[in-house]
């Protein structure tokens, strides 16, 4: 699957979010190693740190269902500029696919690619080569 391909599934999923507060629908489209694809979107809560992104619905429900290597991920927001995770969603990200590929899609057809350590720099770690998976 193509950028554009991934790019197109995640504008898919902004389309379900439930963003009654922000008015700020997200989509994500994760694409795991062997080739599947999870999407997710954000889903808000009057309770506002109850709030999950649209990258970490897509990372849990691929994780639920038995993946733990992943590719790359693409964000899509109805936005001027290309959208970002935000940084609990890098962190996540980070602890499957340091090397794994973003890219950042907005409402005008435009997108920027980097890898999620670039655009987490030195993010946190439990894992050792002793106990990593």
């Amino acid at each position: 699957m193509n950028y554009l391909d991934l790019l197109e599934e995640a504008k898919k999923a902004s389309a379900m979010a439930y963003a009654p507060y922000s008015q700020f629908p997200v989509g994500a489209a994760l694409l795991t190693a062997s080739g599947e694809v999870f999407t997710g979107c954000n889903v808000e809560n009057a309770s506002y740190g109850l709030t999950i992104c649209a990258e970490r619905v897509a990372v849990t429900k691929a994780v639920s269902a038995g993946f733990r290597e992943f590719k790359a991920i693409a964000v899509f927001a109805p936005t001027g500029e290309p959208v970002s995770p935000c940084g609990a969603c890098r962190q996540v990200l980070a602890e499957f696919s340091p090397d794994g590929e973003v890219i950042m899609g907005n409402g005008k057809g435009d997108y920027v690619v980097a890898k999620v350590a670039e655009l987490l720099p030195g993010a946190f770690s439990l894992k050792t080569d002793k106990n990593s998976r």
